[in-house]
């Protein structure tokens, strides 16, 4: 996300690194995750991001990207295709409320590490689509688009010809 002269305020939004910063150690404390960090860029034309990984130990769970924008916001992805923009615009008129995104943050990454995350790639008339469900407390979306042919054979060679519900993170102790 580029910053855009027109939005003021907008490090009001500055509070969503933060909230991410400690969603990333509580989860790296809880979990048997493997954390990684690197630099990298969002868009052809977008400028370098710091983008930090959670990738469980478990091939069976999914991974969570979290990428900190200079707007000041957060690009967030769960598993293969769910990502969301926090904020979403930014702008006075849609006037989004840090807190608020703060909360939905948090339930879509508790989603996620619970097992609520299912993926699948379908096939239609026009080519192939990714298919996403997000169901946690607080939360059940979906989401779908179009994948490129490339994208779309990869994603069955990985297993996702086939619907895949992610299983939940193991937690550090063993009792999962």
């Amino acid at each position: 996300m580029r910053a855009d002269p027109h939005i003021t305020g907008a490090n009001r939004f500055a509070v969503l690194h933060d909230a991410a910063e400690a969603l990333l150690d509580e989860l790296d404390q809880r979990y048997v995750v493997d954390r990684r960090e690197t630099k990298e860029q969002l868009g052809p034309a977008e400028a370098l991001v710091r983008m930090e990984r959670l990738m469980p130990r478990t091939p069976a769970a999914a991974p969570l990207a979290i990428a900190f924008t200079d707007f000041p916001g957060l690009t967030v992805r769960l598993g293969r295709w769910w990502a969301e923009a926090l904020p979403a615009c930014g702008c006075e008129v849609c006037a989004e409320d840090p807190a608020q995104l703060v909360d939905v943050l948090r339930k879509q990454a508790f989603a996620l590490v619970e097992g609520g995350l299912w993926e699948r790639v379908r096939r239609g008339v026009g080519g192939s689509w990714f298919e996403t469900r997000l169901i946690g407390v607080g939360v059940n979306g979906r989401r779908e688009g179009p994948l490129t042919r490339r994208d779309a054979r990869d994603a069955r060679r990985g297993g996702f010809a086939a619907p895949v519900l992610w299983a939940p993170w193991p937690t550090r102790g063993g009792s999962d």
